[in-house]
This record gives C-alpha cells, sequence and structure tokens, in this order.
C-alpha cells in the first residue's frame, strides 16, 4: 500500500462517526448528505463486513450514508465493536464495475395501475409517452431497503421531474405500485399508506418471505425499468405466481 492509499484510508475513519442507536446497535455514519459517493461508501463497508464479519455481530442494514450494526454486547462490548469497525472501514477495497448488477423490472405504466400518469405528464408539460421515456430511459441506483421489507429508495442522477409528492397522501396504495417524485422512483412491497405519484405497476413481487433471499432488489444494485404491454404484465404475473419468472439481471458494463 503507497502512502497515499495509507493517507486516504486515514483521512476515511477520521471522517466517520460512530453513533449508539441502541444498547444493541452502532449507526456508522459516512456523510450527511444522499449522494453516490457516500453511499458507496455505506456499500463497501457492508462489503467488508460480509467478507471479514465480526464476532458477536447479529447483522447489519445499509440506509442512504449511515451502517447499522447489530451486534450482542455480551459477546463484544461497543467500544471493542468500533475498534473493528474502524479496521474494516480502513481495509474498504473499491466496487468494480464488474461487481455492479442491473435488474431489469418490466413495468405497466398508466391506466388504473398508474392513475397519475397523464397528471405528470401535464405537470411536465410533455406527452404521457415522453413521461414514460423519461423514466424508463435512465437506470436507477437503490440506495437503501425501508419502510416496509423489500421498499427500494432508487434515484436517477440526470433529468429529474419537476414535481414532488402528492400534497395529500393516499391512505392506501396498491402493492407494486410504481411511484415517482423529482428523481426518485420507488417501488411499493405491500399495500401501504403514500404520499408518492402512481405511474404505474411491476407484476413482480418486491418481498417473498418463502425465498432465501427473499428479496427482489438489494441496496447498492441498480435497476433498469422495461416497459411493457397489459397481455406481456399478465402473462409475467402468471409466471411469478407459479415461481417459473426470472428477472433478467447482469453486470453493469456489459
Amino acid at each position: 500500500m503507497t502512502e497515499k492509499q495509507r493517507k486516504e484510508r486515514t483521512d476515511i475513519v477520521d471522517n466517520v462517526k460512530f453513533l449508539t442507536a441502541s444498547d444493541r446497535a452502532v449507526s456508522v455514519v459516512f456523510g450527511d448528505e444522499i449522494s453516490l459517493e457516500v453511499n458507496t461508501k455505506v456499500k463497501m463497508l457492508a462489503q467488508e463486513l460480509e467478507k471479514h464479519p465480526i464476532e458477536g455481530m447479529i447483522e447489519y442494514s445499509p440506509a442512504y450514508s449511515s451502517l447499522m450494526v447489530h451486534y450482542q454486547p455480551d459477546v463484544i462490548r461497543y467500544r471493542e465493536l468500533v475498534e473493528e469497525l474502524k479496521d474494516r472501514i480502513a481495509r474498504m477495497t473499491p466496487i468494480s464495475e464488474e461487481e455492479q448488477i442491473i435488474k431489469e423490472v418490466p413495468i405497466l405504466y398508466g391506466g388504473e395501475l398508474g392513475p397519475d400518469l397523464e397528471y405528470c405528464a401535464e405537470l411536465e408539460k410533455v406527452t404521457p409517452e415522453e413521461l414514460i421515456r423519461r423514466h424508463s430511459e435512465p437506470i436507477y441506483y437503490v440506495y437503501m431497503l425501508g419502510f416496509a421489507p423489500g421498499h427500494p429508495y432508487m434515484a436517477r442522477f440526470e433529468d429529474p421531474f419537476g414535481f414532488k409528492r402528492r400534497s395529500e397522501p393516499r391512505v392506501n396504495i396498491p402493492a407494486r405500485s410504481v411511484v415517482v417524485q423529482l428523481n426518485l422512483s420507488d417501488l411499493i412491497p405491500f399495500d401501504q399508506p403514500c404520499g408518492w405519484n402512481i405511474i404505474g405497476s411491476t407484476p413482480l413481487e418486491l418481498y417473498d418471505a418463502s425465498k432465501e433471499n427473499p428479496f427482489l432488489l438489494n441496496a447498492g444494485e441498480w435497476v433498469k425499468h422495461v416497459p411493457v404491454t397489459k397481455e406481456e404484465y399478465d402473462e409475467i404475473r402468471r409466471q411469478v405466481i407459479a415461481g417459473t419468472y426470472q428477472i433478467k439481471s447482469y453486470r453493469k458494463g456489459q
């Protein structure tokens, strides 16, 4: 390791905050902004903990700019855990493009399943077709899962919409809805309240407790929304229910 690399790693450790979240959890905070740069550090620490777990650590969960680490205080004390985490942070390695996954998620836009599509198009002063193009053309980064199991918080990094969330949230919206505001786009795993604009639906399940990995998407992955027809949506939905559908995924850059 070069002297420059040592200094860069020392700087990263020195700028990280360790916050007591409970008597069994510590929050490792890499910054106070929502950005790909900060979130990449969160992902790098998660990757390092996956490769080199800490004895007494139960699990970890990434957020926009922090990683929550749950632990057993009868196995490892807080100060010991922080020192172990500092060690893992100092050893973090960059995530190569070959390690980044893109998953294609089919979307049926508009109609009964996307009641706000035309309204959002009016706000943007474009046709519904153009709004669909602007939403589906970029790839989206999954910052984290939250609010409900399997609920991905995603963003694109160019050409944001001008509208924000609705002035009055809906008490309940259907599972698998595609909801948007600004440069953000979420997929709703269950029937739940939501204040965002609904522009479509995916036939895929975001959370399936019967699977070893119950989440369709994971933090640090990328998503490509693929427009489909009603017939294609119904056929994919039948395959999902039958357990035969395989989501298309590939390495970024391929």
